[in-house]
């Protein structure tokens, strides 16, 4: 029926399987379960009664999707994969509600890796094998370890601008791949008393401003921005020690090493921005064309693709 196939040595009790999904020996499937069209689920897999998975998923050997675990579509969650839903268990004692997981779209789960439970892994983010995840993810994160650390973000291209992107050597701007980001350099000024650096409005930073504001204190794991503004232009210096900046226009995404107080990039509207991997004592300066405006923020991933699509 509608092309499933199901393993005569599975255990199936659910009726809401989509059509072309595949179910191998010793799975186990309760009858509350959702499993959507073209999944393909591998041998020795459990699950749950309040289990919702997308389309074209696919569970390899030895995973068990628990209560309160929501997989959307094109998720991949290798051998070995281990779900929880309880931060406190106790043997027969079952809590008034199991915790949320939800492992968003595209997202990609390595062998042995380890899911606390309530938190989110963001669309297309990718968890490396055996990493111990216990706090929520990013969209297109890349991370590993114990406990699991962002090491970068799919999609992107890192580029030293001393080496790797042909940053202008005498003041100017260069385009990068996403759509309106700049890389400049600014004006600098060496003598025997020391450095200078400079950027004028309107002219080295491609704006007016109306405001200023310093990162800094910020510890190696931690990952700031993970937004869009609608209408406001910022500029970014790390004017001391160095951090990564990715840019992301909903089609393009590239990231960038800031390590040199003459060297700034300017993220226009409708620019996704990240910035992690800050050093020990790194100072990042950003200029901003508007006053704060908390409507101004786009922090869903999501709903910023679907304003980039038009839709």
């Amino acid at each position: 029926m509608d092309n499933i196939f199901i393993h005569r040595l599975a255990d199936v009790n659910s009726t809401s399987i989509g059509k072309g999904s595949r179910i191998w020996q010793f799975v186990v499937v309760m009858e509350k379960a959702q499993i959507g069209a073209d999944c393909n689920i591998c041998a020795h897999c459990l699950v749950e009664n309040d289990v919702i998975v997308g389309d074209r998923v696919t569970l390899k050997s030895g995973v068990q999707l628990w209560d309160g675990l929501r997989l959307g579509n094109d998720v991949f969650v290798g051998p070995n994969v281990s779900f929880t839903n309880d931060k406190f268990p106790r043997s027969r004692h079952r809590p008034e509600k199991f915790l949320r997981t939800t492992i968003n779209d595209g997202a990609s789960l390595g062998a042995g890796a380890i899911i606390l439970p309530g938190i989110t892994i963001g669309e297309n983010a990718m968890v490396a094998a055996g990493a111990v995840v216990t706090r929520s993810v990013p969209p297109n994160a890349i991370v590993m370890g114990n406990p699991a650390k962002i090491v970068g973000y799919v999609d992107t291209f890192p580029n030293n601008v001393d080496a790797h992107f042909d940053v202008p050597a005498v003041v100017g701007s260069v385009p990068t791949d996403v759509g309106g980001v700049t890389l400049w350099r600014m004006p600098k000024v060496a003598d025997i008393r020391g450095s200078l650096s400079v950027g004028e409005f309107g002219v080295n930073i491609p704006f007016e401003t109306k405001r200023y504001f310093v990162v800094f204190d910020v510890p190696s794991v931690e990952t700031r921005g993970e937004h869009a503004h609608r209408t406001c232009h910022q500029f970014l210096i790390c004017i001391s020690g160095s951090c990564e900046v990715v840019a992301d226009d909903g089609r393009n995404r590239q990231q960038f090493l800031l390590n040199s107080p003459d060297v700034g990039i300017h993220l226009p509207p409708m620019t996704w921005g990240i910035q992690y991997k800050y050093s020990k004592g790194a100072v990042l300066l950003v200029f901003a064309s508007h006053n704060y405006d908390a409507a101004d923020y786009i922090r869903d991933y999501s709903e910023f693709k679907l304003l980039v699509e038009g839709k």
